[in-house]
C-alpha cells in the first residue's frame, strides 16, 4: 500500500471533524451557549474587540459599550491598568540609563492588564466572524497540533496507532474544555505544541523537510512569544532548546537558539512598554472590576471603581519562597498535584502519564532530548508549586490545572518508537473516567466546573487543601465555599456536593 493511501482514513476522519466542530464554533450563540463571561474571558474578550475594530489595545468608553452590547453586562472581572508616559534618557549617576514614567494625561482611557500577543492573533478572526471568531481561531490551532502530532508519531509508529494515540492525547483530558474558554489556552497551548514539534521532528524523521537550523530558530520564537504570554511555566520550556546543542558540543548554535527566545520575549515586553507604559503587564496600577466599570457613568474614574490596586506578582513570589512553611506545603501540593480530585495531573491529563510511562519502559529513556524534554516539564510543575502554592492550578477554579495545561503539549515528544494501538486505548479509557462529563458538554463544563466532581471516580480522591481558595465550589451560587459556621471557635465549611445543605442561621 502507497504511503499516500496509509494515511488517507486518519486524514478523511480529520478533515469531517474539522468541518463539524468549524461548523459549530461559527453557528452558536457564544454569550448564550457559553453561558456568560467566566474566568479572565472579560480581558481578553475587550482586548480582541478592541484589536478587531478600534486598532489599538486601549479600553474607553466605546470598548465597555461594545462588550455590554454583545453580553447584556459589564466585563466581570475584567483587568485594567493606567497608562503611563515612558521614556528613557542616558545620563548620570551609575548606571546612566534611567527610567522615567509619568501619569498618562489621558484619563478617558486605561490598558488592559493581560498579555496582548493573543488578542493580537485572533482579531482578524474577530473582525469578521465577532465572539465566533474566537471558537474558529481555537479550532484551526487544535487542527494544526493535531495535524503535528500525527506527523510525528506516525514516523514511529503504524497509522492505526497513531492515529489512535494523538485522538487520546487531545479528547481524554481538559483540552476540550479550553478549547471553549475565550482566553489563550489553547493558543499557549499551540505555541509550546508546535514549537516542541518544529524541534524534535528531525530526531525521529532524519530525511524530512523540517530538518535545519531555521526549525530550532523557528521553535525559539514560538517559545519566547509563549514565554510573554505565559512566563511560568513555558519559560523553563526554552532550557531544552539550549542543552540540546551544549550536549553535543555545538556550544555557539545553542546559544543563539536561547537568545532568540529571550530577544523575542524581551521585545514583547517592550511593545507592551511602548502601549501602556509599563514592561510588565501585570504591574504598575492594576486592578480587577466587578459590578461597576470605569467609564460606565460621568463621574466613573479609575479612583472611584474597582478595589485596590493589586500587589505586585514578585512581591507575593518572594513571600512564598522565603517561608518556613515551604517544605511541608511543597510535600502536600505534590500529592495534591499529582492525584488531587479537581486540579490532579494524574485524572485530568492521563495520556499524559502514559506516555511517561511508555518512555520509561523503553529504549527511548535514554535519549537525551527526550531526557531534557522530561526534565523541562518536571522543572515547570517544580516551578508552578513553588512560586504559586496557593494558585498552582491557575486560579480561579478551572477545570484540570490551567498552568499545568501550558506544559502538558511536551509529554507528547516523549513517546518511543512502536507505539501501539492499545496504547491510544488504555490513554482513552484511563482519561475518559474522569473527563468524560467536560468532553460531553465543554460548554457546561467551563462554567459550571464544581458539578464535574459531584459524581464519579474523581470523589475517591484528596481534595486539595492548599487551594482552599480557588477550589471550584467558591464559583457556586447559592454560596458554597468559605460558609462561617459559628465563630468562637470558628469553622469554615465547604460544600462540594449537593447532600448537603449551608447551616441555618441563628434565632
Amino acid at each position: 500500500m502507497g504511503g499516500e493511501c496509509r494515511h488517507r482514513g486518519p486524514a478523511i476522519v480529520g478533515l469531517v471533524l474539522l468541518a463539524l466542530s468549524g461548523a459549530l464554533a461559527m453557528s452558536v450563540d457564544v454569550p448564550r451557549t457559553a453561558y456568560g463571561i467566566k474566568s479572565d474571558e472579560a480581558t481578553y474578550v475587550a482586548a480582541a474587540l478592541s484589536v478587531a475594530f478600534d486598532g489599538n489595545l486601549a479600553f474607553e468608553r466605546r470598548d465597555l459599550e461594545r462588550f455590554a452590547g454583545l453580553y447584556h453586562s459589564g466585563p466581570e472581572g475584567i483587568f485594567l491598568k493606567r497608562g503611563k508616559r515612558l521614556s528613557i534618557r542616558v545620563q548620570p549617576p551609575f548606571p546612566f540609563v534611567h527610567v522615567i514614567r509619568r501619569p498618562d494625561p489621558n484619563e478617558q482611557r486605561l490598558y488592559f492588564g493581560k498579555a496582548f500577543a493573543y488578542p493580537i492573533a485572533a482579531a482578524p478572526f474577530v473582525r469578521f466572524l465577532g465572539l465566533n471568531g474566537l471558537l474558529v481561531f481555537h479550532v484551526l490551532l487544535v487542527t494544526l497540533c493535531v495535524a503535528a502530532a500525527y506527523t510525528f508519531l506516525v514516523a514511529q509508529a503504524s497509522p492505526p496507532a497513531a492515529a489512535t494515540f494523538t485522538s487520546a492525547f487531545f479528547v481524554a483530558t481538559v483540552l476540550p474544555v479550553y478549547g471553549v474558554f475565550l482566553m489563550p489556552e489553547i493558543f499557549n497551548f499551540t505555541l509550546v505544541f508546535l514549537a516542541y514539534f518544529l524541534w524534535l521532528y528531525k530526531e525521529v524523521a532524519p530525511g524530512s523537510r523540517f530538518k535545519g537550523g531555521w526549525t530550532d530558530v523557528a521553535a525559539a520564537v514560538l517559545l519566547g512569544i509563549g514565554t510573554y504570554s505565559k512566563p511560568v511555566p513555558v519559560a523553563v520550556l526554552v532550557a531544552p532548546l539550549v542543552l540540546l546543542p551544549w550536549v553535543r558540543r555545538r556550544w555557539g548554535w545553542g546559544l543563539l537558539v536561547g537568545s532568540t527566545a529571550v530577544v523575542v520575549a524581551a521585545a514583547f515586553f517592550c511593545l507592551n512598554a511602548a502601549n501602556s507604559g509599563e514592561f510588565n503587564y501585570q504591574g504598575g496600577d492594576r486592578k480587577t472590576f466587578y459590578g461597576a466599570f470605569p467609564f460606565d457613568a460621568p463621574d466613573a474614574s479609575w479612583d472611584r471603581r474597582g478595589g485596590s490596586v493589586i500587589d505586585d506578582p514578585a512581591t507575593a513570589a518572594q513571600d512564598v519562597l522565603f517561608n518556613r512553611g515551604l517544605p511541608s506545603r511543597f510535600a502536600r501540593n505534590v500529592e495534591y498535584f499529582l492525584i488531587g480530585r479537581h486540579f490532579g495531573f494524574i485524572p485530568y491529563f492521563f495520556p499524559g502519564v502514559v506516555a511517561i510511562v511508555l518512555w520509561l519502559a523503553s529504549g527511548a529513556r535514554r535519549d537525551s532530548w527526550r531526557i531534557l524534554t522530561f526534565a523541562a516539564f518536571s522543572g515547570s510543575v517544580i516551578l508552578l508549586l513553588l512560586l504559586l502554592p496557593y494558585t498552582w492550578s491557575g486560579g480561579g477554579g478551572p477545570p484540570g490545572n490551567r498552568y499545568l495545561f501550558n506544559s502538558y503539549p511536551t509529554l507528547f515528544f516523549l513517546l518511543p518508537p512502536m507505539v501501539a494501538s492499545w496504547h491510544g486505548v488504555l490513554a482513552f479509557v484511563g482519561g475518559a473516567l474522569f473527563t468524560a462529563k467536560m468532553v460531553a458538554d465543554p460548554f457546561v463544563a467551563a462554567k459550571f466546573t464544581w458539578l464535574m466532581t459531584e459524581k464519579g471516580p474523581a470523589r475517591r480522591l484528596p481534595v486539595e487543601l492548599t487551594m482552599a481558595q480557588d477550589l471550584p465550589v467558591m464559583l457556586a451560587q447559592p454560596l458554597r465555599g468559605r460558609v462561617q459556621y459559628r465563630y468562637d471557635p470558628g469553622l469554615l465549611l465547604y460544600f462540594l456536593d449537593q447532600n448537603a445543605w449551608p447551616p441555618e442561621p441563628e434565632g
